[in-house]
């Protein structure tokens, strides 16, 4: 493990930024956390989470696919991707940090999402622990440690330091070559500010909901639930909380005439939209209650159901602090759970 000190920050910023892009969370013109990408002046926010999360780098809103250029009866393909920049994100969370593996899951699977594969290849991921989680906050749900936050390189904030400790071969090469004077030190000297994070989550509200009712084969038992019809009945359908989720992976694919070719793209969807995968024959899906069921029960049963258990949340709390009606993801585990003092 290294350390590094805290004033020197911006310093350590630099040397990242010699030879790569570097994003951090900073505080915006709204008061709010946004990745931002970093040049002298650029200050480290000190809020727990951004308002969208980090997934945005290797899965963006919008990005073009391909362009067809037409001469007559001719076709002509363009492949129209570039080869991303390597870039490194600082100050990524646990929860979602431990989405990329979520994605991973999705993009990584044969047929190999390309797109995705290339920025993942050439990203590097810096997390951040939490040292005040939120009382929005449940990761440790899903078995996810705030305290150890995962990614390619971990940093702590304690006292006078910041420590640096990398997980992975690519952020032990990175870390090698930044032109720093790092100390070396003893993972020892951090153990209490991790107990004191392990101790500030477990007196939250939602911490460790009770999962053991969900997950695969409980299709038949939540389908029919009559719970669905209470909880989806205040649902705007408004998207956000599939926005906001750092594990949300569903896309449109559309075409863009540009006057001179058609230029394919694909843009982040969402299935609380009545629109979400609509067909000739109508949507497959025709009301609001059907639209809500799909989406938490794809992350609480079907996502486990074909991922080895495991569920299609974080416990990041976002969709509990932008949902404009304050329906989320907790309250259904508490109500179809057998739990409905929420």
């Amino acid at each position: 493990m290294l350390k590094y000190r805290i004033n020197k920050l911006n310093e350590l910023f630099s040397s990242i930024a010699e030879n790569r892009l570097l994003y951090i969370p900073s505080d915006g013109t709204d008061g709010r956390a946004h990745y931002t990408r970093w040049q002298d002046g650029i200050v480290l926010s000190d809020k727990l989470n951004t308002v969208r999360s980090a997934k945005d780098f290797f899965f963006p809103q919008s990005e073009n696919l391909i362009e067809f250029e037409r001469n007559g009866k001719e076709i002509k393909v363009n492949d129209i991707r570039k080869e991303p920049e390597d870039f490194v994100i600082f100050g990524v969370r646990a929860c979602d940090a431990a989405s990329f593996d979520i994605l991973d899951r999705v993009f990584l699977s044969e047929p190999v999402d390309s797109y995705y594969a290339s920025r993942r290849e050439h990203g590097i991921v810096m997390t951040l622990a939490c040292d005040r989680p939120a009382e929005t906050c449940f990761c440790t749900t899903f078995g996810i440690d705030p305290a150890c936050p995962g990614g390619d390189i971990s940093c702590w904030q304690s006292g006078d330091w910041i420590y640096i400790e990398a997980n992975t071969e690519k952020g032990k090469v990175f870390l090698n070559g930044l032109d720093l004077a790092m100390e070396q030190c003893d993972e020892n000297e951090i153990a209490e500010d991790k107990k004191v994070i392990c101790e500030r989550i477990g007196k939250l509200p939602i911490n460790n909901l009770p999962m053991d009712c969900f997950g695969a084969g409980k299709t038949e038992t939540y389908f029919n639930d009559p719970a669905w019809a209470k909880l989806s009945e205040s649902c705007l359908g408004c998207g956000t909380c599939t926005f906001v989720c750092p594990t949300c992976q569903c896309y449109d694919i559309k075409d863009f005439d540009t006057g001179s070719s058609i230029r394919r793209f694909r843009c982040w969807d969402s299935c609380m939209y009545s629109d979400f995968t609509m067909m000739s024959a109508g949507q497959p899906r025709p009301t609001q209650l059907e639209r809500f069921r799909q989406r938490f029960m794809h992350k609480l049963v079907y996502f486990p159901e074909n991922n080895d258990g495991i569920f299609g949340c974080v416990g990041c709390g976002r969709c509990l602090s932008r949902c404009p009606i304050s329906m989320n993801i907790v309250k259904v585990i508490k109500n179809l759970g057998g739990n409905s003092n929420v």
